[in-house]
């Protein structure tokens, strides 16, 4: 875990890098009207790794989607490096923060080669580059979460399976070397023997560049491992805020002791 990094990284900063202040975020209007984020605040720093946790409904994936100025919210506001998001171009905006989307299938275009798919990253980052060099780049960010680019560089969408897509939206995401990375259950559909690498990898680059992580998970086991702190979401709120070893250990909201509760342990046998 990296819980022993989250004091001395928030305290040496001098500023956050994202804030998100009294974010509200409504569908609908009238007596339809649903309320799908609530006057979120929180603050995250360069180099700390941060878990929304809740379960399907809670309002984290809306909170996510603000963030990554994929929808705009109601009311409140979200300021990156002190200056609101909706103030800077899209470009120079994503070139800073970017995403792993929960699902990879729709992530891809079908006419697309792997090839394609990591070129169109450079756009972003630097189009200086030689052929030569980026394919170096692709390549060696390919081996960086297990696939192997020489079989892999040239195959279109329906030639990968799930866990491969998945690997790849990461890739790509760490290929344009983001401060903040929002990861949407990154590891949903990676087979579970080589999560933990993955995570391990996402964990050790967080370290090496101070890229902040943001997880959007619903396993508490997962924001747990990975986290420096937890936030808990429930209907459109942030109940619990904590140190990952404190919410855990000793928690306060009953959501936060019900989420713990639902998690299976060895020790017990499950009831039937």
């Amino acid at each position: 875990m990296v819980l022993a990094n989250a004091v001395t990284q928030r305290e040496s900063a001098a500023m956050p890098l994202l804030q998100v202040e009294n974010l509200t975020k409504t569908f609908g209007s009238g007596k339809s009207e649903v309320v799908a984020v609530n006057n979120v605040c929180f603050e995250i720093y360069p180099g700390e790794v941060m878990s929304l946790l809740g379960e399907s409904g809670s309002g984290k994936t809306t909170t996510a989607r603000m963030i990554l100025r994929l929808s705009r919210p109601t009311q409140g506001r979200i300021l990156f490096k002190g200056q609101d998001i909706n103030t800077l171009k899209g470009v120079e905006y994503w070139r800073k923060v970017q995403t792993i989307f929960q699902d990879p299938f729709s992530s891809f275009n079908s006419f697309y080669s792997v090839h394609s798919f990591l070129g169109k990253a450079f756009r972003l980052k630097n189009n200086h580059l030689s052929e030569d060099e980026r394919r170096a780049l692709m390549e060696e960010s390919m081996e960086n979460v297990g696939l192997n680019a020489d079989e892999l560089l040239f195959k279109r969408p329906h030639e990968l399976s799930g866990g491969q897509r998945q690997r790849l939206m990461i890739a790509r995401a760490l290929l344009i070397g983001p401060e903040l990375l929002v990861a949407d259950e990154p590891t949903s559909m990676i087979d579970a023997s080589s999560r933990v690498g993955i995570l391990n990898m996402l964990m050790d680059l967080s370290r090496k560049h101070r890229m902040s992580i943001l997880f959007i998970t619903h396993d508490i086991g997962l924001a747990y491992y990975t986290s420096d702190r937890l936030l808990i979401m429930n209907e459109g709120e942030i109940v619990e805020e904590g140190l990952a070893e404190q919410v855990v250990e000793t928690p306060n909201h009953p959501y936060t002791k019900r989420l713990l509760a639902d998690v299976p342990t060895l020790r017990k046998q499950w009831e039937t």
